[in-house]
């Protein structure tokens, strides 16, 4: 489960006497401090700090479900093919992410909550399908990440910073400066209405989570257990397609994008 997240809310502009259109208002001349005569200088560089910022999203992206999701899969199919037995091969194949989990906090140069803990579940697993010799433990286990994510997120709403205040306000930043995301961050004080649509979004991307960890529980009781892993992913896929797809619905329709 990677990394949520190169999508979410936010925008800011230069206040206006109405609060409700100043989501969508454009910056006028007024409201900047740089000349117009060096207006198209400064636009050039912010404009390839964007594409490469977006170029870094998408390959990290690809990196992920390559990673978490591509290799943990194949991994499996491959062992499985080969004679191993089921439950040693989801043993092994979840171990396969844990190098890119290390290298991403040694590259980082920071010990990460959520790798750690996602290493911490993938341990604790293990060492109960150890006890039980079951493999459908280990296929409850990927729920359990998922579950106490959705759980976590939910938990942010009685918060006064919700899980989408806080994981939006990285990405207005990286699009828009630190001084733009300052003022977006401040519409959570000023703005009603902003307040209800960040926990509506920060609702639904828990409930997701939920969604996912219930629909794993479910498949790893019932279905065969060498179709669960490919199912798994499948099934993820939509879920997490759904919630991107209601997002960007959602602050598009609300003039959230920056």
């Amino acid at each position: 489960m990677g990394n949520l997240v190169e999508h979410r809310a936010g925008t800011a502009t230069a206040p206006t006497a109405e609060p409700t259109t100043a989501a969508t208002a454009e910056p006028t001349p007024e409201a900047t401090a740089t000349p117009d005569a060096a207006a198209p200088d400064a636009a050039a560089p912010d404009a390839a700090a964007a594409k490469a910022r977006a170029a870094a999203g998408r390959r990290k992206l690809i990196q992920g479900l390559v990673f978490e999701l591509g290799l943990p899969l194949g991994g499996y199919y491959l062992l499985t093919g080969l004679g191993m037995s089921q439950w040693a091969a989801l043993v092994i194949s979840g171990v396969l992410v844990v190098p890119w989990m290390v290298y991403g906090m040694v590259k980082r140069g920071r010990v990460e909550v959520m790798p750690v803990f996602t290493l911490v579940l993938l341990a604790a697993g293990t060492l109960m399908s150890l006890v039980t010799g079951s493999a459908r433990v280990l296929l409850i286990r990927d729920s359990w990440l998922f579950g106490v994510v959705g759980l976590w997120v939910l938990g942010t709403l009685a918060t006064q910073r919700p899980f989408m205040l806080t994981a939006a306000r990285s990405i207005v930043a990286a699009k828009i400066g630190e001084a733009g995301a300052q003022v977006w961050l401040d519409r959570w004080h000023t703005e009603p209405v902003f307040r209800h649509q960040i926990r509506l979004l920060t609702a639904v991307w828990g409930g997701g989570f939920l969604l996912d960890a219930a629909i794993r529980v479910v498949f790893a009781c019932t279905l065969p257990i060498g179709a669960v892993p490919l199912v798994n992913s499948l099934q993820w896929l939509v879920v997490l397609g759904g919630l991107f797809g209601f997002h960007f619905w959602y602050i598009t329709r609300n003039g959230l994008k920056v």
